[in-house]
């Protein structure tokens, strides 16, 4: 007998966890293409394009290459929130059902439609320069939650219990605290710099210089409580997903002071936030790979 298509679904959930994680990565690059192209007000209107048309159109003052990079975006985004909901489907569908994993689907979809009524806040606001930034701050909240969708089909659904000592946990907490603020800092950078997504559009009234010193400061104490977590965590099974965590912060790293070094050209803009988010990834994984879950009795069983 062919499997119905609620089967389907339910049988390709890591698949969809999966393209959640690479679909919240790729439209926060394809969000930062919209800014250093200058294509933020491409589309001028929410939900619409243009005034009356929902797709771009032939406009005096707005080109349409930059109507479309700023319409492909947002196409992007339907993409993400189709993934979302094929998620919560996929968990409302399985049996036994898991509470836990019904709420990180969830997140998926409600983080989408959250995105998108921020999107349309921050154009109609004219791309303020602290809008822009929640606009983006959020895209990292979601791979976060991905990779734990994605790592919790793999787990039982139990309390979480740390597989290192008090030291380990206390610097991962750590760890992801500094890099949250490593990119709220990140984002001030950008809103005092060059790129605004916009020609006309104010920036934040702050030093470019003070602000990247400020997250070079930020780099070197997340790599301080990185080395000490590597020493904290030695034995504990987490080999991989720490190397790949650290790597992807030393390049990150680089790719930064390239920026610093070369005025911030438009294109290592783009790879600083795919950057960011690949290292938001990693740190989700190491955070997931330092516990386990026991099994729980929340799975409910319901006639199919």
């Amino acid at each position: 007998m062919q499997p119905t298509w609620k089967q389907r679904i339910v049988r390709s959930h890591r698949g969809l966890a999966i393209a959640a994680v690479v679909a919240n990565v790729v439209i926060a690059g394809t969000g930062s293409t919209v800014r250093v192209t200058g294509s933020g007000l491409g589309c001028t209107e929410w939900p619409h394009c243009l005034p009356g048309s929902l797709v771009p159109v032939e406009h005096p003052e707005l080109a349409m290459l930059t109507q479309w990079i700023e319409y492909g975006n947002r196409l992007l985004a339907v993409v993400v929130g189709v993934i979302g909901v094929l998620c919560l489907l996929a968990a409302w569908w399985s049996r036994p059902l898991r509470t836990r994993v019904l709420l990180l689907s969830a997140v998926m979809t409600g983080g989408v439609f959250a995105q998108a009524v921020i999107g349309g806040i921050t154009v109609n606001l004219g791309l303020l320069w602290w809008t822009v930034a929640f606009h983006f701050v959020v895209s990292p909240v979601l791979a976060w939650y991905a990779v734990l969708l994605w790592r919790s089909l793999d787990e039982e659904d139990g309390p979480a219990r740390p597989i290192a000592g008090a030291l380990a946990q206390r610097l991962l907490v750590a760890a992801v605290v500094v890099l949250a603020a490593l990119m709220v800092v990140g984002t001030m950078v950008t809103g005092a710099g060059p790129h605004a997504g916009d020609a006309d559009v104010a920036r934040f009234d702050a030093p470019v210089k003070t602000l990247a010193q400020a997250h070079s400061v930020l780099l070197y104490v997340f790599l301080a409580v990185l080395a000490a977590l590597g020493w904290a965590l030695r034995g504990a099974g987490v080999r991989k997903p720490y190397l790949v965590l650290l790597v992807a912060v030393l390049l990150q790293g680089a790719v930064g002071f390239a920026q610093y070094l070369t005025g911030v050209p438009a294109v290592l803009v783009v790879v600083h936030v795919l950057g960011s988010m690949a290292v938001v990834v990693a740190m989700a994984n190491l955070w997931t790979a330092g516990r386990v879950r026991e099994p729980a009795t929340d799975r409910v069983v319901l006639a199919a």
